[in-house]
């Protein structure tokens, strides 16, 4: 065999020329066989997009709730604000009508007054309460307070039905000699203007009170007081009663008999420190043992034949040294012949082992001319044990 012979082309076994089924990538005939590995996921398309949507959403929801905040808080402040205006209307009336109360008071009690004059000024005082009644009425109140303020309407015109009951019961017992029976029928209007002020009190201040802080509504009013106004006719109780009554006619026919007034005066009757009891004198120094609790009681005497009312009473405790301490109270009301006590508490802190004056002041009334028993001073000394 020639070297030629071996030379055998198989043809054959040549390779035949890609075709497209054989030239797919080697990642999608793995793909495609049994037993392959998984094919990793792919990135997520328009995920930009997307994100721009949901920021969207939620900037949409942030807006929303701040939305929703900004109302509520509008509202609160509207609502906060309705409660306040209408109090502070209403604190007007009260300080109004308060004051026709002080007037009445003063009237009732002052020295030399004839009865015509009485009248006029009772009568006078009922036109000006009127005129509060006019205002509370055309005043519109929040709804929840629709109660409350028909309860400051009647309080009011119960004022001026016991003004004006007054003026005519005085006119009516012109001509009485007997005061034991003309008494009562004063008595019975000034019954009239303590149901106000127990009307004033129970139907609006509390319930108001009450509904303010259900609703959230606080703070003071503008002069820094109680945001709901309390207000009252008669200045104390006790001139509501049969015996002042009785002292005021008395008085009145007096005037009208003498042409003057009954005398009038006060008088101081004793100081005494507590809790000991001891009582202070002029004449002698006495020791004084400080406690927590420490207060002077000051007792008072109407020595006059007059009714008395709102009487000063200063208290005055004068060191050498750190100044002195000085306290204040007044006497509401007080009959001829009658005593009261007033207490001094929440005394501060004094010196101690140092000589020092405790001088007890009450202000003569007026028409008093006897004043020499008005004050007194004592001599003190505070001492550890």
């Amino acid at each position: 065999m020639s070297e030629h012979d071996t030379d055998i082309d198989f043809d054959f076994f040549e390779e035949e020329p890609p075709t497209e089924e054989t030239s797919k990538p080697e990642r999608d005939v793995r793909r495609q066989g049994p037993g392959g590995p998984p094919r990793p996921p792919r990135a997520p398309q328009n995920l930009t997009p997307l994100l721009r949507l949901i920021g969207l959403i939620a900037f949409a929801i942030l807006i929303i709730v701040l939305l929703v905040f900004w109302i509520q808080s509008c509202q609160a402040s509207s609502k906060s604000s309705t409660y306040k205006n209408y109090m502070a209307k209403i604190a007007e009336l009260a300080s109004s009508s308060q004051q026709i109360g002080r007037e009445l008071s003063q009237d009732l009690l002052a020295p030399g007054v004839k009865r015509a004059q009485l009248e006029q000024q009772l009568s006078g005082l009922a036109r000006q309460e009127q005129l509060n009644v006019n205002r509370a009425q055309a005043i519109t109140p929040p709804g929840t307070l629709r109660d409350e303020h028909q309860a400051v309407i009647q309080a009011l015109q119960y004022r001026v039905s016991g003004l004006t009951g007054l003026a005519s019961a005085l006119a009516t017992t012109a001509s009485s000699t007997a005061v034991s029976k003309a008494a009562p029928l004063l008595t019975a209007q000034m019954q009239r203007l303590l149901a106000s002020d127990v009307i004033w009190e129970d139907s609006f201040k509390g319930p108001s009170d009450a509904e303010l802080r259900r609703q959230g509504v606080t703070g003071t009013n503008a002069a820094g007081g109680p945001l709901v106004p309390g207000s009252t006719a008669l200045q104390t109780d006790e001139l509501a009663s049969t015996s002042a009554m009785t002292s005021v006619l008395q008085r009145l026919k007096g005037a009208s008999s003498a042409g003057t007034g009954c005398p009038c005066g006060t008088g101081l009757v004793s100081t005494k420190v507590e809790p000991s009891g001891k009582e202070l004198t002029t004449s002698t120094q006495t020791t004084i043992v400080p406690t927590s609790d420490m207060a002077f009681q000051v007792t008072v005497m109407n020595t006059g034949k007059s009714q008395v009312f709102g009487v000063p009473v200063k208290l005055t405790i004068e060191q050498s040294k750190g100044g002195n301490i000085t306290k204040s109270t007044k006497i509401d009301f007080l009959n001829p012949g009658e005593s009261t006590t007033v207490t001094f508490k929440n005394i501060p802190i004094v010196n101690f082992s140092t000589p020092a004056t405790i001088k007890v002041e009450v202000t003569p009334v007026a028409g008093e001319t006897f004043t020499s028993n008005n004050s007194a001073d004592y001599p003190v000394i505070f001492s550890v044990a």
